[in-house]
């Protein structure tokens, strides 16, 4: 029971563990999916880095490639910083979560950084033009700025931050372009260029100043309204850090004695050098290429600042992310423990308090089934009729819980239980009182009868009329039986005993001739032994019974045998055996129960009230009764076990061999509980 409570109880701890568990993995996937989004904000802020010093190695590359310094130190210097990116890349890359779309990004990098050598070589050269070397860098710089578009997870504003920081790339991409084809324009020799390449080259350096004021309309679109004054601020920053460098230049002119032109703002160079003007006429403007390198890496960098800005500020928002979830993580795991571990202890502390009154109130319980209820009723039934003590000692549990609740309901049940069982008990000793006053009454009449059909007997010469005065006198003697067994069935005793024992033989004819088909009867190998005579009347009722039994459930043209032997330790054992159909296995039990332990009379007495009799009469003296299927082809056979307390040895009386083999063969039938089970059968029924 103990196991079952805590069981029961443990139900909702485990229901709880589940849930709590179901809670604690969702913490612990949002933490790993936080810090995938670290890793991620960590690959987007190198790809970005990477881009753009990848771009810038171009733009400062121009100058020197042009005039053919490719061993310069500005390239070298340039190309060694994109190349530690590109490792910090890798480094991140190894880091990153391996989801599908970002290995297809990362592929597409990869595709990109195996043409950057050859680009590198072959800039500005016969293999590679102008317009097509500025553009050779866009297949390392678009798939790296493409990765922006990877942040997610936890980051305010997630579903736009990627396209704001991919906006703001692409503006300084576009700016990046702008200054290197600016640049290119007013270092090359035009001279020198191919049919159509000058035209190639302003027409792309128009293409990219309205890609940059696109770019520029998205970033608005995407961005809030903080990064959008930080991108104004930073431009007006660069505009102010213009004008310094400006007044810087004319001052070191005016020392030097040299004319100094100012050079316009960026719009207006970008929009001289897109007419198509010659290098001279620019000069003489004051846009150089050296100013307008200045210029333009003013602009750049202001954008590359903002872009540096949203990656820093995705990285610590996810970092945050990260931190919070797993604080989440370890609260969350740390309450479930310690919920899970008060709950079992609150279970546990409950089962066994359960536990405790539960046993105590199954052994008080047992207690009244096993031995108190049936003591007391026992005791009811042994009472005088009317007095009904209905109080009832009640179970030892004194609390208000639903057990001591339980334990008063079966103290009510009990107290119950007792007063209907005296009441019962009560109701049978008056039919039992009512059953024996009727039996007495008719006996008297029966008697007459009988002593009337007696003389009618003596008198009667006629032949035909004497055979239906005999049937009518076994018929009167069946009644009387039956009277008789209304007084067994309401437990009294015979009014008249014998006091000197008879013969079992002449026993036997007694019962015989209170049989009606009494001629079909046979009797054979009676033994010489003598019966008690406190027993003889409740024995001859009994043979009686078993043989109007045998006669009346088998053919009337077969006889019917009995037979009996004396056994060695003093009892004596008689067989009654018919040729009928038989019964049944089950059928054959359920008899035996009954003539070994006689049930309380009910309504089931009107089917087998001879059944009921003989086990009632059979209990008196201690005689045991036996059915059993017939060795024969077909039958029964009622044994009948005499015990040596109501049998007398004729002295000088010695068992032959044959009643010694028998020994063995009765007393099989009668081993302990033998007539409760169809197990003790040597043979099926026929």
């Amino acid at each position: 029971m103990a196991q079952k409570l805590q069981a029961i109880l443990l139900i909702p701890v485990l229901v709880a563990l589940v849930l709590g568990s179901v809670r604690v993995k969702r913490s612990v996937d949002t933490w790993q999916t936080a810090k995938d989004a670290v890793r991620v904000a960590e690959l987007v802020q190198a790809a970005n880095t990477y881009a753009s010093d990848a771009i810038n190695e171009r733009d400062v590359s121009v100058i020197p490639l042009v005039k053919g310094e490719r061993d310069s130190d500005i390239i070298a210097e340039a190309r060694q910083i994109t190349d530690q990116d590109a490792k910090k890349f890798d480094e991140a890359v190894a880091r990153m979560p391996r989801t599908a779309s970002l290995e297809r990004r990362v592929e597409l990098v990869r595709a990109g950084e195996k043409r950057l050598a050859s680009v590198r070589a072959d800039a500005f050269t016969a293999k590679l033009t102008g317009v097509q070397t500025e553009e050779s860098y866009h297949a390392v710089q678009h798939p790296l700025m493409e990765v922006s578009n990877e942040l997610g997870f936890g980051i305010t504003s997630q579903a736009t931050l990627g396209r704001t920081l991919y906006a703001i790339s692409l503006t300084q991409a576009a700016e990046s372009l702008i200054r290197a084809i600016g640049t290119h324009l007013l270092v090359e020799d035009r001279s020198k260029l191919a049919l159509g390449e000058l035209q190639a080259q302003i027409a792309s350096f128009s293409s990219y100043i309205y890609l940059e004021q696109i770019a520029l309309q998205e970033f608005a679109g995407f961005a809030g309204t903080d990064d959008v004054a930080r991108l104004r601020k930073a431009l007006a920053d660069a505009q102010a850090t213009g004008r310094q460098q400006i007044a810087e230049a004319r001052t070191r002119a005016e020392v030097a004695g040299r004319t100094f032109v100012p050079p316009p703002s960026l719009d207006e160079m970008a929009t001289a050098i897109a007419s198509g003007a010659t290098a001279t006429r620019l000069a003489e403007r004051g846009i150089t290429p050296e100013t307008f390198f200045a210029a333009s890496t003013l602009s750049f960098d202001a954008y590359r600042s903002v872009e540096v800005y949203l990656t820093g500020t995705a990285l610590a928002e996810a970092h945050d992310i990260a931190d919070d979830a797993r604080n989440d993580a370890l609260v969350n795991a740390a309450l479930v423990l310690a919920s899970i571990l008060v709950a079992f202890l609150l279970a546990t502390w409950v089962a066994r308090t359960m536990s405790t009154s539960m046993h105590r109130l199954s052994a008080s319980a047992h207690a009244i089934a096993a031995e108190r209820l049936p003591a007391r009723l026992t005791q009811l039934t042994r009472a005088v009729p009317g007095r009904v003590y209905p109080d009832v000692e009640p179970i030892p549990i004194t609390s208000t819980d639903e057990i001591g609740e339980v334990a008063r309901a079966f103290d009510h049940v009990h107290r119950e239980a007792v007063r209907l069982a005296a009441e019962q008990a009560q109701l049978r000793a008056n039919i039992n009182t009512i059953l024996g006053n009727l039996a007495r009454r008719s006996q008297p009449l029966i008697e007459r009868q009988l002593s009337m059909i007696s003389d009618l007997e003596r008198r009667e010469a006629d032949p035909d009329q004497l055979e239906n005065l005999f049937q009518l006198d076994h018929l009167a003697t069946r009644v009387r039986r039956n009277g008789e067994n209304l007084l067994v069935l309401s437990g009294e005793a015979p009014a008249q005993q014998w006091d000197q024992p008879m013969t079992l033989v002449d026993i036997v004819r007694a019962a015989v001739s209170e049989v009606e088909q009494y001629e079909r009867i046979q009797l054979s190998g009676i033994p010489e032994a003598q019966i008690d005579g406190r027993a003889i009347n409740d024995l001859v009722h009994l043979l009686a019974e078993l043989l109007e039994n045998a006669a009346a459930f088998s053919s009337p043209h077969v006889p019917v045998h009995i037979t009996a032997a004396r056994l060695p330790d003093g009892r004596t054992i008689l067989e009654i055996h018919d040729q009928g159909i038989g019964l049944p296995h089950e059928e054959l039990a359920d008899i035996n129960r009954i003539l070994a332990d006689p049930p309380t009379v009910d309504a089931a007495i009107s089917q087998r009230m001879g059944l009921f009799v003989v086990g009632r009469l059979a209990d008196r003296h201690g005689i045991r009764v036996q059915l059993r299927p017939s060795e024969e082809k077909q039958g029964t056979t009622a044994l009948v076990m005499l015990p040596e307390t109501i049998t007398h040895r004729v002295p000088d009386e010695e068992p032959d061999a044959d009643t010694m083999a028998l020994v063995a063969f009765v007393d099989s039938p009668f081993i302990k509980d033998a007539p409760h089970t169809d197990k003790t059968w040597g043979n099926d029924p026929s």
